[in-house]
């Protein structure tokens, strides 16, 4: 198992319940492919992004690092694209 950080740039007008939903999601996704989550956390509530994503102008980070196989990456990295709260994300490897 490799050990990996994602940071998700969501929609920042999320209200607070489906901010919660999303978050579950996305740590229920890397546990239903054999992964472990070691850390959620927001890293910074509301942010103007530099440039427009997808015509927002404004993101909430969210970081998760996790232990997981790294032929599940794939997998994650359709499931993540597929979610239409989710305007960017990033897969980093760790060193060990």
């Amino acid at each position: 198992m490799n050990k990996y950080e994602t940071m998700f740039v969501l929609k920042s007008e999320l209200s607070e319940t489906e901010r919660k939903d999303l978050f579950n999601q996305l740590s229920d996704a890397i546990t239903k492919n054999q992964g472990e989550v070691l850390q959620a956390q927001v890293w910074a509530e509301k942010r103007k992004l530099a440039y427009p994503i997808k015509k927002h102008t404004e993101g909430m980070y969210y970081l998760i690092k996790f232990n997981i196989p790294a032929q599940k990456i794939t997998e994650l990295n359709r499931l993540y694209r597929l979610n239409e709260n989710i305007l960017r994300f990033m897969f980093i490897k760790q060193e060990r």
